[in-house]
């Protein structure tokens, strides 16, 4: 009869090996994939010589993946009062915030996809999960093939972030120094250090503020000094947050410039959050909306104008004057809708689904026009009623030309104001005639 200590300790040893054993042959196969992906990765690449695996499967993935994300703040709730003020000091009540709401996106390599929402819908929170500056309450993030949070040191090297509102300069030294500092924490050896600064340097024109402290720089030369910082290493993914927030005309364009000239030439992902959206209209091609932490339309500006937009709208100016029925007798048959603001001047809203040069080849030719202008629509004015509706689906009910702003109905006092008007108008045109 065995004993039972000693049968006892050799399933405990049992056991251990064949934990061991399953573990050196998972992990025998795990390597044999990566070796064997590396290889053939290397064989399409050769250029790069000895890659690591986690550069080159950045080809087979796109740059951000996004599954239901989601993160959740705890604010404490004060209570009124010196009673109040004691409790909170020993038993504190929470309230949960969702800022993010299990949204879910993806951004293929080489995209610059606009990131835009009103103060507080959770842009720069997602920003930074995306980063790895904040760990989500749930879902799954996947930057470059990593998960920001937890592989933070390989996977900050692929990255380059700004945040228009804070620096990652030093204050008091000179900027040289603050990138030579950056050199250090990113590893870049000195030969790829110097090549990538001269070429960033001279696309910025920052010569003469490599020797200056970054507190003597003005809001533009400290913005351009920002993003030099945030390339030394290479990134393929740039997350900027608000990085035009505050600069003048001139300095906005030379970024946006550069961006795209980084982007054509190197292939970089970049993920833009800002309130100006011309920045959006110059440099994306695609635009994720949020609004109170949930995405509310992703895809492209084009496609928002079209669900949105009014229409175009053409503006005439006559050279001798013309009746308001006359002007809509020119258009007759068309979908379209004047607005006859004088004798000799006019507007007209086309929509989309009618060709403008038909309205203004009619115009043309039945009166006489000393000048006229065609004005798209207005982006700003598509996404503030978008935010009011807290939707990107397009309203319905309404007519093609009606889509942003519903008319009132007419009163009385409008209408006899409008009969008045008219009047007026005929007696001017006669006078003149």
């Amino acid at each position: 009869m065995s004993n039972p200590v000693h049968s006892a300790f050799f399933q405990v040893v049992l056991r251990a090996i064949v934990k061991v054993m399953g573990k050196c042959s998972a992990s025998c196969l795990i390597n044999y994939r990566i070796f064997t992906e590396s290889n053939q990765l290397n064989d399409l690449y050769p250029r790069n010589g000895s890659v690591t695996r986690e550069r080159v499967t950045e080809v087979y993935m796109n740059a951000i993946d996004v599954r239901d994300l989601r993160k959740t703040f705890q604010v404490q709730k004060n209570r009124d009062g010196l009673k109040g003020a004691m409790l909170d000091l020993f038993k504190r009540e929470y309230n949960e915030v969702m800022a993010v709401k299990d949204i879910s996106f993806t951004i293929p390599q080489g995209e610059i996809c606009g990131y835009i929402g009103e103060n507080g819908a959770g842009k720069s929170t997602t920003i930074k999960m995306l980063t790895g500056i904040l760990v989500p309450t749930s879902g799954d993030i996947r930057v470059n093939g990593f998960i920001p949070h937890k592989e933070r040191e390989k996977f900050v090297q692929g990255i380059g972030v700004v945040f228009g509102q804070r620096s990652q300069l030093w204050w008091d030294i000179g900027v040289i120094e603050s990138f030579r500092l950056l050199r250090k924490v990113y590893r870049v050896s000195e030969h790829d250090f110097k090549q990538r600064l001269d070429e960033l340097v001279e696309r910025l024109a920052l010569q003469e503020l490599l020797n200056r402290p970054v507190r003597k720089l003005s809001l533009g030369q400290r913005m351009r000094c920002e993003l030099v910082a945030s390339l030394l290493h290479r990134p393929s993914v740039l997350f900027l947050d608000e990085p035009t927030i505050g600069l003048d005309i001139v300095v906005k364009t030379e970024i946006r410039e550069f961006l795209k000239q980084l982007n054509a030439e190197h292939g970089t992902t970049i993920l833009l959050t800002t309130h100006d959206l011309q920045d959006i209209e110059a440099l994306c091609t695609r635009v994720i909306m949020l609004d109170d932490g949930r995405i509310i339309y992703d895809g492209g500006l084009d496609t928002l104008k079209s669900t949105w937009g009014k229409g175009r709208e053409v503006r005439f100016q006559f050279a001798k004057p013309m009746r308001a029925g006359d002007v809509e007798a020119l258009t007759s048959g068309l979908d379209v809708e004047w607005t006859v603001e004088s004798p000799y001047e006019a507007g007209v809203l086309v929509p989309f689904a009618t060709n403008v040069s038909d309205v203004v080849g009619r115009v043309v030719g039945g009166a006489s026009i000393s000048d006229l202008s065609i004005i798209e629509t207005n982006t700003d004015d598509i996404v503030r009623e978008i935010y009011k509706a807290g939707t990107a689906e397009k309203p319905e009910g309404l007519s093609p030309l009606l889509v942003v702003q519903s008319k009132e109905p007419k009163t009385e006092d409008s209408e006899r104001k409008e009969e008045n008007d008219k009047e007026k108008e005929e007696k001017e045109a006669v006078t003149h005639g």
